[in-house]
């Protein structure tokens, strides 16, 4: 081999190694701002919805959680720049809810990992797709969910949840399982 052509191929073979190093360092920066985005999003509208079922009842927790989770959501967005958003197997809300094909996948694989003893509480996933980072939060079911989504409910919450969310199918859920997941996505 020529020898002056020995640092070029050095070269060329640092520059083909260092981007896959940053490539993985980014993707673990993304993963962490994903994880915090996640926390705030429950961690304010938790708070809300106890709230809300404190001061007004279950049905008013509806309400909250119609109205305030997508403004959470909004404002995640606006704040940060990533598309934040909640999906189900079993949506409440049709309109925004409905996981498309990758979400899906994940949330079927989120179930199998829990059948197989994995609980939902780390559970997480994260790709890069079609040049965006996605990121998935398992949802597990806490006692405060069960006001609105197990498989009896009181009839007021009942009627507000027809009232709000006409087509919903996210019942009968029991403590722990996996209730949905936060989604997140960031253009890269």
């Amino acid at each position: 081999m020529n020898p002056k052509l020995i640092p070029l191929v050095l070269i060329m073979s640092l520059a083909t190694i260092q981007p896959s190093a940053a490539a993985e360092v980014d993707k673990a920066k993304l993963k962490q701002e994903a994880v915090s985005i996640v926390k705030k999003f429950g961690g304010t509208l938790k708070p809300a919805l106890k709230k809300a079922i404190k001061t007004g009842g279950p049905a008013h927790a509806v309400s909250v959680c119609s109205e305030t989770a997508p403004e959470i959501a909004q404002k995640l967005r606006s704040d940060t720049g990533w598309y934040v958003k909640r999906v189900s197997l079993k949506p409440r809300n049709s309109s925004s809810a409905i996981p498309d094909s990758w979400e899906q996948k994940v949330l079927q694989q989120f179930d199998q990992r829990q059948a197989k003893g994995e609980s939902a509480e780390k559970m997480a996933y994260a790709e890069v797709v079609d040049g965006k980072f996605r990121f998935m939060k398992a949802q597990g079911v806490e006692p405060v969910c069960l006001t609105c989504h197990a498989a009896t409910i009181a009839p007021d919450t009942e009627a507000a949840l027809k009232d709000k969310y006409p087509d919903d199918k996210a019942r009968g859920y029991t403590l722990g399982q996996i209730r949905g997941a936060f989604s997140l996505a960031k253009d890269l």
